[in-house]
Order: structure tokens, then C-alpha cells, then sequence
């Protein structure tokens, strides 16, 4: 069990590293940033598909969704300097609470 939550988070974070290739990518015209952003694509689906073999499907998604979205929005605060503000961060906290809250309640 704690292999599939290992494969889950590993997965999550290559998420957020192909959200950030995609970026890095100029539309999938530069050659480097497309193939690495190709390469974490493959990676995260093959982790996230292999949690799925001990965890509950609704849970893997929802903490695989939510550690991608939550990653992604501080990595474009950091990285692009998007905005941060009281209403963003209240919201990143609502994903983070709610997808750790699902993680919680799921049996181990």
C-alpha cells in the first residue's frame, strides 16, 4: 500500500513537471522542452496507473489532480510571478484540504 501512495505522489509531481514543460514547450515547438514534457506525460501516467492497482480510483484521482493543480499554481507563482493573493491562496488551500482530507478517509 505504501508503494502505490509513493507511486501516487511521485506522479503528482511529474504532473506538475509536464504542466511546466507544456510552458517551457512554446507550444510544442521547441524540440528539449517537448520531449522532457513528453517523457513526464509517459511517467506519471505509468506511477499514477500503477497506485491505481491498490487504490481506491476516486481517491488516486483526486489526490493526483490535486497535488498537479496545487503544484501548478505555486510554480507559477514562484517561477512566472503570477499573482498571490488572499483569494488565490484561500483557494489553493480548499484543494489542499480537500485532497488531503479524501486521503484521510480512505482506508488504508
Amino acid at each position: 500500500m505504501l508503494t502505490a501512495w509513493i507511486a501516487l505522489l511521485l506522479s503528482g509531481a511529474l504532473e506538475v513537471l509536464w504542466a511546466v514543460g507544456l510552458k517551457y514547450s512554446d507550444g510544442l515547438t521547441r524540440f528539449w522542452p517537448s520531449v522532457g514534457t513528453a517523457v513526464a506525460i509517459a511517467l506519471s501516467f505509468g506511477l499514477f496507473a500503477v497506485s491505481l492497482k491498490w487504490l481506491p480510483f476516486g481517491t488516486a484521482y483526486t489526490v493526483w489532480v490535486g497535488i498537479g493543480a496545487a503544484g501548478t499554481v505555486i510554480t507559477g507563482m514562484v517561477l512566472f510571478g503570477e499573482t498571490v493573493d488572499a483569494t488565490r491562496i484561500a483557494c489553493l488551500t480548499l484543494i489542499v484540504s480537500g485532497t488531503i482530507g479524501l486521503k484521510l478517509a480512505t482506508p488504508s
